[in-house]
C-alpha cells in the first residue's frame, strides 16, 4: 500500500487522536516549537499534508490566508467540516493544484515522512512558491525513526539495530488514554531530505533538533527525549534565480 492509502485507512483513528484535547505532543509543545520558525503571515500560505486541519485552522487564526492540501479524502472532508470557510483541496503533494509562484509560504508539518514521492513534493513546493518564498517543515527526526531506546528509563541506551543510511518503511502503533493510532511512515536519512531540497532550489536558513522541553516533562522516563531529538524543524528559502 502507498503511504496515502495507509493514512486513509487510519483516518478515523487519526481524527480522534488529533482532536482529543492535550492528547499528544502537538498540543503540549510541538506546535509552539514549530511556529517559532515561521515568518509573519504574507500573501498566501499553503499547508502541504494538512490532514484533518488542526494546524491549518491555527494558522488561519494567526492571520494567514491559507490553503490546505491532503491526499486522504476522509481527512479532507473532516478539515472542511471543521471550518467550511477554509480552502481545503484533495490532491497528491507531488501534484499540487496551485499556480506557479502563487504562494510566499509553504508549511509541511509532520507530513513529508508520510509521503512516498518526497523529492517530487519538494519540486512542487518550489514551483508554487514565489522567488524568495519560504518552506517550513517538521519531520520525525531521522535518528528517531532509525532506532529506539532499549528501555524507558531516562538513562536507557539508544540503539540503531539496522541501517540509518538506507530508507525503509516502518509502522508504529501507539495506545494512549483509550485511543490507538498506527503511524505508517518512511525512514530516510538526513542526506535524502537535503539532497531533495538542493535539487529543488532551496537554501536552508534555519534548522532545529527538538526534544521535550523542560516544562513538558511528565515523568523521569520522558527525560530520555532530552538526550535524543524527537523532531527536526527546518526553514528554507527558494532561490530567487
Amino acid at each position: 500500500m502507498k503511504l496515502a492509502e495507509h493514512w486513509e485507512a487510519q483516518s478515523q483513528q487519526w481524527i480522534q487522536w488529533a482532536r482529543h484535547p492535550e492528547h499528544d505532543s502537538y498540543w503540549q509543545y510541538h506546535r509552539d516549537q514549530f511556529l517559532k520558525l515561521l515568518p509573519p503571515p504574507g500573501t498566501w500560505t499553503v499547508d502541504v499534508g494538512c490532514g484533518e486541519g488542526r494546524l491549518t485552522r491555527h494558522l488561519k487564526e494567526l492571520g494567514h490566508r491559507i490553503t490546505g492540501v491532503d491526499a486522504s479524502p476522509s481527512l479532507v472532508t473532516a478539515a472542511r467540516a471543521a471550518d467550511p470557510s477554509m480552502d481545503i483541496r484533495l490532491a497528491d503533494a507531488a501534484a499540487l493544484p496551485l499556480d506557479d509562484a502563487s504562494a510566499d509560504l509553504a508549511v509541511a508539518f509532520m507530513s513529508l515522512h508520510d509521503i512516498d514521492a518526497m523529492p517530487l513534493t519538494f519540486g512542487e513546493i518550489a514551483r508554487i512558491l514565489q522567488p524568495g518564498g519560504r518552506l517550513c517543515l517538521a519531520i520525525v527526526h531521522p535518528i528517531n525513526s532509525a532506532g529506539g531506546f532499549e528501555r524507558s528509563e531516562a538513562d536507557a541506551p539508544f540503539v540503531i539495530k539496522g541501517s540509518y543510511l538506507h530508507p525503509f518503511p516502518y509502522s508504529d502503533t501507539v495506545e494512549r488514554d483509550g485511543l490507538t493510532m498506527t503511524f505508517h511512515s518512511q525512514h530516510r536519512p538526513l542526506e535524502a531530505y537535503f539532497s531533495a531540497l538542493e535539487d529543488a532550489g532551496f537554501l536552508v536558513e534555519a534548522l532545529r533538533e527538538t526534544g521535550i522541553p523542560e516544562e513538558a516533562i511528565a515523568s523521569e522516563a520522558s527525560r530520555r527525549w532530552q538526550r535524543v531529538p524527537l523532531f527536526l524543524h527546518l526553514r528554507a528559502r527558494r532561490r530567487e534565480t
